[in-house]
Formats: C-alpha cells, sequence, structure tokens
C-alpha cells in the first residue's frame, strides 16, 4: 500500500480554517432586518407545546433550532434561577425564512405576520 503524502496547509486555502460565508452579523445586516422595538414579538411558543422545547428538541433532537436557523433566532442559555437551560428567541435577527414553521419538532412555534409591515428589505441581494 502507497504511503499518502502529508496535508499542507497553505496561507488563505480552505483547510486554513477559513469558511465559505460571511459571518452571520454581515448577512443580517445585508437583509436589512427591520422591526418595532416595541411591537410584540412574532414568532412564539403556542401555549399547549410549552414543554416541547426542554423535553422533546432538546432531549430527543439535541435542539435542532439552534442549527437550522439561518439567522440563529432560536438558542438556549442557561437559566440564572435552576441552571437548567432554556430556549431563548431573539425574533427581532428573524429573516422570515419560515423554517421554524416547517422544521421544529412537535411544530411548536406560532409564527405570525409582524406589525406594521417589519422584516427584512432585501434591497443588497
Amino acid at each position: 500500500m502507497r504511503a499518502q503524502p502529508p496535508v499542507r496547509h497553505f496561507p488563505g486555502s480552505l483547510t486554513a480554517g477559513l469558511t465559505l460565508s460571511p459571518p452571520r452579523r454581515t448577512n443580517l445586516d445585508r437583509s436589512e432586518v427591520n422591526h418595532e422595538h416595541d411591537q410584540p414579538a412574532h414568532l412564539r411558543i403556542k401555549e399547549d407545546s410549552a414543554h416541547v422545547p426542554q423535553t422533546i428538541s432538546m432531549q430527543e433532537f439535541a435542539a435542532p433550532e439552534t442549527r437550522f436557523c439561518p439567522a440563529r433566532v432560536y438558542e438556549y442559555k442557561d437559566s440564572e434561577e435552576t441552571g437548567e437551560p432554556e430556549l431563548v428567541i431573539n425574533a427581532q435577527n428573524c429573516v422570515h425564512c419560515k423554517c421554524c414553521s416547517i422544521k421544529m419538532p412537535h411544530e411548536y412555534i406560532r409564527w405570525t405576520v409582524p406589525e406594521g409591515g417589519g422584516g427584512p428589505g432585501y434591497t443588497m441581494m
């Protein structure tokens, strides 16, 4: 069996740690997301599904919403009271792709249209 040549990492190559997509903050800036700060959140957990984030999404599926959302709207942070991870929804980052309506375990998110026509502008894309 022939020996494989050693892997070389050249400056500026993809193997040197570069990525193919720009940072998330840059993508959000390009989408020109605009939500008024005093309006109610357009992403909410359905009342009858309040248990799903901790008991099903996190335990059975390893919190897929933290990975499939392109704007990183969903994240789990440790609760100050219990120390257990709890879901935090950053609705102001939402780019209205509606992945959460399709891919959430048990479809536990209620997505509504934001008030006042807020959302992404996409003029620079």
